[in-house]
C-alpha cells in the first residue's frame, strides 16, 4: 500500500522550483542504424516487379523496393506495355516492361480523416483502406507492420478472385496481367487491419522476399525494446519529415516535424525554434543551412518536453520521493537503488516482495537503453538518473495491468471449458452491417488474430458448381442483403491459421447450421479432409463426464452445433434463441423490406449422421434449470442480450452461475443493433458465461472492453473464471475504492495515426464497467483537455476520479483518449487501454494504448499515459 509519508506530497498541486538547466550533451543513436547490417540483395533494394491487388480486386503492376536503412517498404506502379502476338487483331496479348516508377511519396502523403470510436473509419500515416489501397504508391514503415502471411487470405484478394470470375479469356490477355497465383501471393497485415496484398512476377521467388522481410521484422522488434519513446518516434515519423532525401531536419522541415509529433508552435516560431537551438548546439551558418541531424533532433525533442513551462509529474514525483537535494546540497540528478527500492518500489507501489536484486535487474535494463538524455549520464549500475527514471515509469514494466495476471499460465489450462471465459465473436463473417454489409473470410483471421477462439458461421444451401456439380455449402446473413462466402474458403483460412500457430488453443466453430442433409454432408466431408487430424472428433464415451480442458484440445478446432442424430425440436439456434425478442427485430427488419424482404419462418432441419459425428457441443432450447443442470455437460444454450438482463432482473443470476460451472452458456448481440455495434459483456460474465460474443468489426467501448478482459492468460482467448464464480454457495463479490488520477500522455499519436492534420486537444475519459445485484453500471468520468499538444500533455494533479467498485471480480476500467473537436463536431477517437479491476497494480502505473484495432504497431507503438492509482483494499480474488 501507500506509506502515509508519501502520499501527502503526491497529491497536492504545489510546484517545485526547477533546477537550473544542465548544460547540453548531444545524443548519439544507434537506433536508425540498427537494420542495416540485415544483408538485402541489391536487386531487392532496386526494385522487384510484382502486381498489386487494388481495394476493387483489381490485379496492377508494381515494384516493390526496401529502403536502404531497412525501415521503409515502398511498392510504386509499374508501367507495361502489352503486344500483340499473332496477325488477327484479336490475337493474345504479351506484356513487357516499359519502365519502373519511382517512390517520391512519403509516408505522410495521405489526408487526415476522421475516426470515432464504433466505427471502421480511419487514416492512417500509411493510409487507410480505399485511401491507401487506391494510391498509386504505398509506403509502409516496418514499425507497423504485425505480422506478414502466405497465400490469399484477404479481403482485397477475396475481390480479386471474384473479379478474376467474371473476366473472359480475352480480358484477362488484353489487360498483360496474369492469372493469380496463390502461391505467388502474400500480404502484409499492418496495423492490426490494414493489407498490402502483392503478388510476384512470374518467375520471382516469394520465399526469399518473406524470408527477408520477416528477418527484418524480427530484428526491429528486438532493436525496438532497447531505445526510449522519443527516439522511436522520431525514427517513426522521420521519413514524413525529410522531404528532400537530405537525411537532415532543415528550418522549412522544422515546423512540419513539429507538427508530425503533436506538438503545435505558431508558424513564426518554427524558425525561432529551430535557429535557437542550432544556436545552443553551436552549429556554424553553413551547418544550420545543411540542418539537424537524427542526433540533433533526438536531443531537441527531450530539450523540448523538459523545458516546459508546467512542472513535469515526474519531476515532482521525483523530488518528492527522493528529495529535492541530495546530501552534498546539490539538486538531486540521480536515485541509488536502495532509495528506489524502499521509497518507490515497496512504499509507493506496495510491491513489498522486491527485492535489492530486482531492482539492480531493472537498473541494467535501464543503463541498455537508448534515451534522448540530454545531458545526465549516469554510468554507475547501482543508481538511474532521473531520465531514466521517468522511461522505467512509461514503461511495459511499469504497466497498470499486472505483467503476472497478463502472462500466460499453462498451468490453468487444465480445468473444463466451462471453467473459463472464451473470447468469442459474432456472426465473424460480417465486416458491418447486419443487413446490407460484406461478407468475408478475411474477418475470421482478423478474430482469431484479435485472440477470439469462438467464431461463428451461418451456413445456407448454396447451389452446385457448374464444372464439377458438387454441392457449395456458403456462409452469410440469411434473409438479408450481405454478400455471400464459401463454407470451404473459411475452413481452409482455419487451416492456415493453425498451420502457422498449431499449439493455439481450441478454435470452436458456432455454427449456425441452416443446410439440408446434403449440403450437411458435403460440410462434414469439407472439415474431414481439409483439417484432418486438427478436427476435434468426441467419441460417446467422452461424452459422458466433464467437458474437456483447453490443454486437451490444444491445436484442434471444436465443433457447436446439433449432436443428436435427427434432433429438431429441442435445438436451439441464435434464431430460436431470439424468439423471446423477435418482435422487435422482426419490426426493424420489415422497415426495410426492400432491402430484406419478409422473413419466413425458419424450418425445421434435420441433422446429417455425418456431421452430427464431429460435433462437441450440442445446443438446447432452455425450459429450467432444473433441466439444465440434469442434461450432459456438452449440452448447452445460448441466450440473446436481452435474455440476459431478464435472468438477472428475475433474481436467476446464481442458478445461471451454477449452470455454468459444469455446462457452456453462449450469449450474442439483439437483432436490433443492425449495425453491429456490441452491449456490454459485464453481466454476462457476471452470470459465469463462458462465450459472450461480440461483433468485432466495431471496435466501440464494449468490444474494447472485451479485448481487456483477454489480454490476460497470453492473450490465448482463455481465461480461467474467478473462484467468487465456482462456489457451490451464493457470495457476496468484493467491492473496493478506488481513486485515479491522469498525470500525463507520451506521444500520443494524431487520430488514425495520420501524418498530417491539426495537433491533438486531447482529454482522457475513464469509465467504469461494472454490475451490482444483477444491473449494469456505468461510470464515466473525464479530464480537461490539453491544448494542441499530443507529444507530451499534462493534466498533473488537477483532479482526483473516485471509483466505487462493486464487483471487482468481474468490473473492468477504461482508459480513452479522445481528440476535442468542439461544438460542431464530434469527438474524436485516439487510443484506449482497458484493464480488468482483478489486474490492476497500484502506484504510479503507464497504461500502455491501443489502438481500435487492439494493436501497438506504427504510431501507436509508443503511446501512454502516466496515471497515479490508489486502491483501498487488496485485489485478491475470494
Amino acid at each position: 500500500m501507500f506509506s502515509s509519508a508519501a502520499m501527502p506530497k503526491l497529491w497536492t498541486n504545489g510546484a517545485r522550483p526547477s533546477a537550473q538547466d544542465p548544460p547540453l550533451i548531444l545524443h548519439k543513436s544507434n537506433f536508425k542504424s540498427a537494420l542495416e547490417h540485415i544483408a538485402v540483395p541489391d536487386d531487392f533494394l532496386q526494385g522487384l516487379p510484382v502486381f498489386r491487388v487494388t481495394y476493387k480486386g483489381k490485379l496492377e503492376p508494381a515494384t516493390l523496393s526496401i529502403s536502404h536503412d531497412k525501415f521503409i517498404i515502398s511498392v510504386v506502379p509499374r508501367v507495361v506495355k502489352v503486344e500483340r502476338v499473332g496477325s488477327s487483331s484479336r490475337g493474345l496479348m504479351r506484356p513487357s516492361i516499359l519502365s519502373r516508377g519511382r517512390s517520391g511519396t512519403s509516408l505522410g502523403s495521405t489526408t487526415q480523416g476522421s475516426s470515432s470510436i464504433g466505427t471502421n473509419q480511419s487514416n492512417s500515416v500509411e493510409g487507410l483502406d480505399a485511401a491507401f489501397s487506391s494510391s498509386p504508391h504505398a509506403r509502409v514503415d516496418i514499425g507497423s507492420i504485425d505480422r506478414i502471411l502466405s497465400g490469399q487470405n484477404t479481403l482485397l484478394f477475396e475481390k480479386a478472385r471474384q473479379k478474376e470470375k467474371k473476366q473472359t479469356m480475352y480480358q484477362r490477355s488484353a489487360s498483360g496481367i496474369p492469372l493469380l497465383d496463390e502461391n505467388r501471393s502474400f500480404s502484409l497485415i499492418f496495423r492490426g487491419a490494414k493489407t498490402l496484398d502483392l503478388m510476384v512476377d512470374e518467375g520471382g521467388d516469394r520465399e526469399k522476399i518473406l524470408y527477408i522481410l520477416n528477418s527484418i521484422v524480427t530484428e526491429y522488434g528486438r532493436a525496438k525494446v532497447k531505445v526510449g519513446n522519443e527516439v522511436l518516434l522520431l525514427r517513426y515519423v522521420w521519413n514524413d519529415v525529410d522531404g528532400d532525401d537530405s537525411n537532415t531536419i532543415n528550418e522549412k522541415e522544422m515546423g512540419k516535424l513539429l507538427n508530425r509529433i503533436n506538438l503545435q508552435v505558431k508558424d513564426q516560431n518554427h524558425s525561432m525554434v529551430y535557429q535557437k537551438f542550432a544556436k545552443t548546439l553551436g552549429l556554424s551558418k553553413e551547418q544550420r543551412k545543411a540542418g539537424l541531424t537524427f542526433d540533433q533532433c533526438v536531443t531537441l525533442l527531450h530539450k523540448t518536453k523538459r523545458d516546459t513551462w508546467q512542472v513535469k509529474p515526474v519531476t515532482q514525483l521525483f523530488f518528492d520521493m527522493f528529495g529535492q537535494f541530495m546530501n552534498n546540497n546539490k539538486v538531486r540528478k540521480k536515485v541509488s537503488a536502495e532509495s528506489f527500492l524502499k521509497r518507490f518500489v515497496q512504499s509507493m507501489q506496495g510491491e513489498e516482495s522486491k527485492q535489492l536484486g530486482d531492482v539492480l535487474e531493472i537498473f541494467a535494463g535501464l543503463h541498455e537503453l537508448e534515451l534522448a538524455d540530454v545531458a545526465n549520464h549516469i554510468t554507475q549500475p547501482n543508481y538511474i538518473s532521473l531520465e531514466q527514471f521517468e522511461a522505467y515509469l512509461l514503461s511495459r514494466d511499469n504497466d497498470l495491468f499486472n505483467p503476472v495476471r497478463e502472462r500466460f499460465a499453462k498451468s490453468d489450462m487444465t480445468k473444463p471449458l466451462s471453467e473459463y471465459w472464451i473470447n468469442s465473436s459474432h456472426n465473424t463473417y460480417l465486416t458491418g452491417h447486419q443487413l446490407t454489409g460484406d461478407s468475408s473470410v478475411e474477418m475470421y483471421a482478423k478474430a482469431l488474430y484479435r485472440g477470439c477462439r469462438c467464431i461463428e458461421l451461418d451456413i445456407w444451401d448454396g447451389g452446385k458448381d457448374e464444372l464439377t456439380g458438387n454441392l457449395i455449402p456458403i456462409v452469410y446473413h440469411g434473409y438479408t442483403m450481405v454478400s455471400k462466402i464459401l463454407f470451404e474458403d473459411i475452413i481452409k483460412a482455419l487451416q492456415v491459421f493453425l498451420m502457422l500457430h498449431p499449439k493455439t488453443y481450441p478454435i470452436i466453430l458456432s455454427l449456425e447450421n441452416h443446410c439440408s442433409v446434403p449440403y450437411q454432408q458435403t460440410m462434414a466431408s469439407q472439415l474431414r479432409n481439409i483439417l484432418g487430424k486438427q478436427l476435434y472428433i468426441p467419441d460417446e464415451a467422452s461424452l459422458l463426464g466433464p467437458l474437456p480442458s483447453p490443454l486437451e484440445l490444444r491445436g484442434k478446432v471444436v465443433l457447436k452445433g446439433r449432436r443428436p442424430v435427427g434432433a429438431t425440436d429441442d435445438y436451439d439456434t441464435d434464431s430460436d434463441a431470439e424468439d423471446d425478442d423477435m418482435t422487435e427485430l422482426h419490426s426493424v427488419r420489415t422497415e426495410k423490406t426492400s432491402l430484406t424482404g419478409s422473413r419466413k419462418a425458419p424450418k425445421a432441419v434435420k441433422i446429417a449422421p455425418e456431421l452430427a459425428k464431429l460435433t462437441l457441443f450440442h445446443g438446447t432450447k432452455f425450459k429450467t434449470w432444473g433441466q439444465s443442470n440434469a442434461a450432459y455437460t456438452h449440452h448447452m444454450h445460448s441466450f440473446s442480450e436481452s435474455r440476459v438482463k431478464s435472468f438477472c432482473n428475475r433474481n436467476q443470476t446464481q442458478r445461471w452461475i451454477q449452470y455454468n460451472q459444469t455446462h457452456i452458456s453462449r450469449t450474442f448481440p439483439s437483432g436490433k443493433r443492425i449495425e453491429s455495434s456490441n452491449y456490454s459483456p459485464i453481466l454476462a460474465w457476471s452470470t459465469g458465461c463462458q462465450m459472450v460474443a461480440m461483433n468485432i468489426q466495431t471496435p466501440d467501448e464494449s468490444l474494447l472492453v472485451n479485448d481487456g478482459r483477454f489480454r490476460e492468460n497470453g492473450g490465448c482467448g482463455y481465461v480461467l473464471k474467478p473462484s467468487l464464480l465456482m462456489m457451490k454457495e451464493q457470495t457476496e463479490p468484493r467491492s473496493t475504492h478506488l481513486e485515479v488520477k491522469i498525470l500525463s500522455g507520451s506521444c500520443l499519436p494524431k487520430p488514425g495515426g495520420v501524418s498530417t492534420g491539426e495537433c491533438i486537444d486531447p482529454y482522457v475519459k475513464i469509465s467504469l464497467f461494472d454490475c451490482h445485484e444483477g444491473r449494469e453500471l456505468y461510470s464515466p468520468q473525464h479530464t480537461n483537455q490539453v491544448f494542441n499538444n499530443g507529444f507530451s500533455p499534462i493534466w498533473n494533479f488537477e483532479d482526483t476520479f473516485h471509483f466505487d467498485v462493486k464487483n471487482s471480480s468481474v468490473a473492468v476500467m477504461q482508459f480513452t483518449v479522445w481528440d476535442r473537436k468542439g461544438l460542431t463536431q464530434d469527438d474524436t477517437f485516439i487510443a484506449s487501454a482497458s484493464v480488468p479491476i482483478a489486474c490492476m497494480r497500484q502506484g504510479i502505473r503507464s497504461v500502455q494504448l491501443f489502438d481500435e484495432n487492439m494493436t501497438r504497431s506504427g504510431a501507436f507503438d509508443f503511446a501512454s499515459l502516466l496515471v497515479l492509482v490508489k486502491v483501498q483494499q487488496s485485489q485478491a480474488e475470494i
